[in-house]
């Protein structure tokens, strides 16, 4: 596996997001034609468990989250950048989505669940925030952000 391998998956991927409003309907389309029981959920889902063992993905560590910006906003990638985390039991920083965000949850040990939602796709509207949270175990989660906004709260 390599980053150019990847960057390749993400963007076969973010052509088909380009345009599209960050929404419920986007959500019920993404874990219908790519959740977990599809060969681009699977695919994703290896290729973020390679990097991470390889040490190109969720290379930087902060209270025992291991997260990292893999891929800055691009023409190839339809405007999005895209983010890696590992979390294992724990709540990250609260963050508001400017211009929404699209996560792939993939849980890696136990039945994680990322923000109470389970393996699969999960859409934040543009304006919207949360705290993101992994419970029931380990998860990897790709986040997609448009132009790369997101915005730390103190």
């Amino acid at each position: 596996m390599s980053q150019e391998l990847f960057r390749r998956q993400i963007a076969g991927l973010t052509a088909q997001l380009a345009g599209r409003p960050l929404d419920a309907a986007l959500d019920a389309w993404l874990n219908a034609e790519a959740g977990p029981a599809s060969t681009t959920y699977r695919q994703l889902k290896q290729s973020c468990q390679t990097g991470v063992a390889e040490g190109w993905l969720a290379n930087r560590e902060a209270g025992a989250i291991r997260y990292g910006r893999v891929f800055k906003p691009a023409p190839d990638l339809h405007g999005f950048s895209v983010d890696v985390v590992d979390m294992n039991d724990i709540a990250g920083p609260h963050h508001v989505h400017p211009e929404g965000e699209i996560d792939l949850v993939m849980p890696i040990a136990g039945d994680a669940l990322f923000d109470g939602r389970p393996a699969g796709w999960v859409v934040y509207a543009p304006g919207s925030a949360h705290r993101p949270t992994v419970t029931n175990g380990r998860a990897l989660v790709l986040y997609l952000l448009p132009d790369g906004r997101i915005e730390f709260t103190k």
